[in-house]
């Protein structure tokens, strides 16, 4: 009997150092936890950003405290899957101020850039111009085709005047545009001196 219990005395330690040290080889994340693929999340959460998030299409409201950066109350319409992560998809954007703030993208709207024509004319653009494409719900179903918008870089403080062409599509594509891009051409970069090769700075924009 006493060398049972010593047996179980020493194997105890080993059990508990199992039990608290063991862990899945691929964690499970909830509401707001990292994540990296769709199976990272619990329950009906999926993948959004590197975050657990609710599913716009199923609307499981499991997390209500979810941060929806600066969208002025738009939400988006649906997920899609992209190269092992989901996109939100937007019809809107945030409202347009007298100094909304967007994140401005690089584009290259000239016919060797892989892209198709502007949305607005049908045609390629020369890189010199000062034109920009607009998330979906700023471009407006093509509303703004044409119009000039002031772009101002929080960076450099510099602004320039570039004409709206063509819409950065928010609904379909892989990845998709976020909901806030102002898609600027090399023109316009090179006006607020910001560097193309780091392609993401933050800027705000006005109608003209």
């Amino acid at each position: 009997m006493m060398k049972y219990f010593v047996a179980l005395f020493l194997a105890l330690p080993i059990a508990i150092s199992i039990t608290l040290f063991s862990s899945p080889s691929h964690a499970i994340s909830s509401c707001n936890g990292s994540c990296h693929t769709l199976d990272d999340c619990t329950g009906q959460l999926i993948c959004i950003n590197g975050r657990c998030r609710d599913d716009p299409d199923v609307g499981t409201h499991t997390c209500p405290n979810t941060p929806s950066p600066s969208d002025g109350g738009c939400r988006p319409s649906g997920t899609v899957h992209c190269q092992g992560q989901s996109f939100p998809k937007y019809r809107c954007s945030p409202p347009v101020t007298s100094s909304t703030r967007a994140t401005l993208t690089n584009n290259d709207f000239s016919e060797s850039g892989g892209g198709g024509a502007s949305e607005c004319d049908g045609r390629y653009h020369k890189n010199s111009e000062l034109i920009v494409a607009l998330s979906t719900g700023w471009y407006a179903g093509g509303s703004r085709c044409g119009d000039r918008i002031k772009i101002t870089s929080t960076k450099t403080g510099r602004s320039v005047m570039a004409k709206v062409v063509d819409e950065c599509d928010s609904m379909n594509g892989c990845p998709l545009c976020g909901n806030n891009i102002v898609d600027g051409s090399n023109a316009v970069w090179h006006a607020l001196r910001l560097d193309i090769e780091v392609g993401v700075e933050d800027v705000t924009w006005s109608m003209a």
